[in-house]
């Protein structure tokens, strides 16, 4: 089935950019509903879940919180209020440093680590489930697309 299909429409696409773009954008609504769902019944959203595996791949389990912020998947507007969030449900830690107060480093909990533990087999399951369909050719050959696709904006985001 088309994407025209999917979607009923009986317009064509303006063109192939149009019709990649909403593709990609059908295709990550489509990928990360069941994954929602999982991290909504452990109280996460995939932000939540993004900064926790962040602060679990950091040597110490700590990062300053701007770090966190330019290392997550989707780029969020408040990561305070999900530092927040996570902080008020014990899964994060506050440091604020002693030689600069404007820094503040952010550490994953014992709590945060043993929950993440706990998500690292259902996650992996349901990006199986999710892709599994797909050869590894063509799993590596679509993520070498997407890095391309996503060249010019990284030129420009590492500028700011």
């Amino acid at each position: 089935m088309t994407l025209r299909q999917e979607l009923r429409m009986t317009r064509q696409f303006s063109s192939p950019e149009e019709e990649l773009n909403l593709n990609l954008q059908r295709t990550v609504g489509l990928l990360s509903r069941p994954m929602l769902q999982f991290l909504k019944t452990h109280g996460l959203s995939p932000a939540q879940y993004n900064i926790l595996r962040i602060l679990r791949g950091q040597p110490d389990g700590s990062l300053p919180c701007r770090q966190i912020g330019l290392r997550m998947v989707t780029r969020e507007p408040d990561v305070t209020r999900l530092l927040d969030r996570l902080e008020k449900d014990g899964l994060v830690s506050r440091l604020r440093s002693d030689t600069d107060r404007r820094v503040v480093r952010i550490s994953i909990t014992t709590t945060g680590l043993s929950l993440l533990a706990g998500l690292d087999e259902p996650m992996r399951a349901i990006h199986t489930e999710s892709l599994g369909h797909l050869t590894r050719a063509e799993i590596r050959e679509m993520n070498r697309l997407l890095v391309k696709a996503r060249q010019p904006f990284l030129e420009v985001e590492n500028d700011d």
